[in-house]
């Protein structure tokens, strides 16, 4: 007992540490970009793996603050509120990968925020660019009744494990992983580069397991991968499968960057194969590396609760307790779920939820990838003090998870990217269909979700009724407009469907189109028949004619000219979007990139990462031999590509041939387990190969 605590306490020794080189490090950096030293492609890069994200407004930054599965303690929501109020505005928004963002903070204080977040175990490391982004999972994970064990666990492991390693930090795009709890499949796992699903066989715990989908401008469907994979296997399969993603994906253009982009190219038994053979390098043993217990709370035995005795005969309070609170897997407990208006609200209700969790003794809470919060461990007499509450932080509204529950991301609000409104026009939705159609206030068969932009991040390609940003171009100027999507959604089992578009129509039109749908949809569906079975039913023309003549352009209001929320006429003002990284190809910062990664290849060894020292060696020999060829106008669009080609057309020119290729010495890491003798032996090549690289040029 006494070793494994040394051990522990060192673990937790070398994390704090690492955690102080990054802030650290991040201050230096930003120092030396306002000096000049740093080009701003290469910092852009830098900050956004550390969870800094460049706002459409200048001078600013959002920061986005990761939350492994929107689990959040009431310590860690007090210490997000004080970085809010002290570092930006007040306001904390919830984003659909169920992490937290605020706005408008000053570059120069970011790393002073990171530390204070860090006093409660809250990182922003790897919150955007081109890493291994937050971890999502059902928000109902641990208590569903209908689940066959809580992946709570296996979520929070591959969090914690896929942190900082080395491959996982300059990745030609994101990677996105997910888990569901069961097959409603609530967490989408379909559109993720990763997904996971659970199931048992023989006894024995897993999943089934998805790869390479993804939303964006061009949605892909995941494909299944396995349909059972034993638990202790998925950390060895990411990992393989990043380390191939890395080396084969591509890097020149990044609308081709992602994974599903690769595995649509080589296909999924090719790409299996290569996962396959790259399985050696991988550095997790199922033996040593123990799954981590996550804290849970101690549910005690109770009595199952009748539901129908929550009521009170108050019309208001009844709603709000049939669509709002849910019966757990204990007997005896509730889930409440806070509908949280564009997943917008201020720190003084952050505190106000803190101490509700305290003062009635809640495990945590979680925030949902619907943008909304979930109090779970509740008991049937802590209800009305709950509802009560929530009704003083103006947090009572019912409906979660239905057809007024929209989901919307910022938009033109704070992102480069955002074309027209998307959370104002949100608002006004819901308040619409609010007002005319209160009897589909409790209606969860149909879900509404809008994004600024084509790529989705509020989701629309998984809508029934989805919209995206878009423009219109009129002989009097520009106008702001929404591209109409319908028949979206989840199917089930890790399969779904992605939203088709049918038409674009200016955005002040969008309520009339949404009233279109719906009395469309009330009066012609049959019996018991879904929104998406009545869009298959109808199919895409008909919805087409239906909306045609709100895309009429020939009487125009002056007022269509606004967008949703705005005083001043629309014009488009599309920036530089940051989210998905950025590509740097100058000699001079490739061999500036390849002296860092050297230097924390050596680092990493003396501290005993043998796995992460080998990595970092690799990357090095890599950023070096790309330089060498962008040098001799040799294109480069993948790291195996750099390989081949260097060995083609400059490996002779550096003393390598035939028998002693430039790839095979670099790609010993794929062969050799990591061990203290193999990383000395790699650096040891790896440094003299750099040498070389450096010294001189092909003449």
């Amino acid at each position: 007992m006494e070793s494994f605590r040394t051990a522990y306490e060192h673990q937790v020794a070398a994390k704090k540490l690492r955690v102080e080189k990054d802030i650290l490090e991040l201050g230096d950096k930003i120092a030396a970009f306002k000096d000049g030293k740093i080009p701003d492609d290469k910092f852009r890069s830098l900050r956004l793996a550390r969870g800094v994200y460049g706002q459409r407004q200048l001078g600013v930054q959002m920061i986005r603050i990761k939350l492994p599965y929107g689990k959040v303690t009431s310590g860690q929501l007090r210490r997000i509120a004080q970085v809010s109020d002290e570092y930006s505005t007040g306001r904390l928004h919830i984003t659909t990968r169920q992490d937290i963002q605020i706005h408008h903070v000053s570059l120069d204080r970011t790393p002073e925020l990171w530390a204070d977040l860090e006093k409660d175990d809250v990182t922003l490391r790897e919150a955007c660019g081109n890493t291994v982004r937050n971890v999502t999972a059902s928000d109902n994970a641990g208590i569903n009744p209908d689940e066959l064990f809580d992946v709570t666990p296996y979520a929070e492991q591959v969090f914690r494990y896929f942190l900082r390693k080395p491959f996982g930090q300059e990745l030609g795009r994101k990677i996105k992983i997910a888990f569901s709890s069961d097959d409603t499949d609530d967490a989408f796992t379909f559109i993720h580069d990763f997904g996971f699903i659970p199931r048992i066989e023989r006894g024995i715990r897993g999943f089934k397991v998805l790869v390479g989908g993804g939303l964006g401008a061009q949605p892909f469907l995941a494909h299944t991968a396995y349909e059972f994979l034993p638990a202790t296997e998925i950390i060895p399969f990411i990992e393989a499968s990043i380390r191939i993603f890395d080396r084969y994906g591509e890097r020149n253009s990044r609308n081709k960057a992602r994974m599903k982009y690769l595995i649509s190219k080589i296909g999924l038994d090719a790409f299996l194969e290569l996962v396959n053979s790259e399985k050696t390098a991988v550095q997790f043993d199922s033996e040593k590396d123990d799954l981590i217990e996550v804290s849970q709370f101690d549910f005690q035995e109770f009595d199952s609760i009748d539901f129908n005795e929550l009521f009170k005969g108050d019309q208001v309070y009844d709603q709000w307790v049939r669509t709002n609170v849910f019966p757990q897997k204990q007997p005896g407990y509730l889930a409440v779920y806070v509908k949280v208006p564009l997943g917008d609200f201020y720190t003084d209700q952050a505190r106000s939820l803190a101490y509700l969790l305290d003062d009635l003794k809640l495990p945590e809470l979680r925030f949902t990838i619907n943008q909304n919060i979930q109090l779970r461990g509740v008991r049937p007499e802590q209800l009305e003090t709950i509802y009560s509450q929530l009704s003083v932080l103006n947090l009572i509204e019912p409906g979660y998870g239905g057809l007024t529950d929209i989901t919307a991301c910022p938009g033109t609000d704070t992102c480069n990217l955002g074309i027209s409104n998307s959370t104002n026009v949100a608002l006004e939705l819901e308040s619409f269909i609010r007002g005319n159609y209160p009897k589909l206030i409790e209606e969860t068969g149909i879900s509404i979700k809008i994004s600024g932009c084509m790529n989705s991040c509020g989701q629309h390609g998984l809508a029934h009724i989805g919209f995206h940003g878009s423009s219109i171009k009129t002989k009097e100027g520009t106008l702001p407009a929404l591209q109409v999507l319908l028949g979206g959604g989840k199917t089930g089992a890790g399969t779904g469907r992605i939203a088709e578009k049918v038409i674009k129509v200016p955005s002040r039109r969008i309520l009339k189109v949404v009233q279109l749908i719906l009395d469309d949809f009330l009066e012609f569906h049959e019996n018991e028949e879904t929104f998406n079975d009545y869009f298959d039913r109808r199919q895409n023309p008909y919805f087409y004619h239906l909306l045609k003549p709100l895309a009429d352009l020939e009487n125009v209001a002056p007022e269509e000219y606004l967008d949703w929320g705005q005083t001043e006429r629309f014009s488009t003002a599309i920036g530089v979007g940051e989210c998905a990284g950025v590509i740097i190809d100058l000699v001079a910062t490739l061999f500036s990139d390849a002296e860092e990664k050297w230097e924390a290849s050596k680092e990493a060894f003396t501290e005993s990462r043998f796995a992460d020292a080998l990595y970092y060696a690799y990357a090095a020999g890599i950023h070096a031999a790309k330089a060498r060829l962008i040098e001799n106008g040799i294109r480069c669009n993948t790291q195996q590509g750099i390989l081949t080609d260097f060995d083609t057309h400059l490996g002779a020119a550096f003393g390598f041939s035939e028998t002693n290729l430039f790839s095979e010495l670099i790609l010993k890491i794929n062969k050799v387990k990591a061990s203290e003798k193999f990383a000395a032996e790699y650096l040891n090549e790896v440094s003299e190969v750099l040498t070389k690289l450096k010294k001189r040029s092909v003449s």
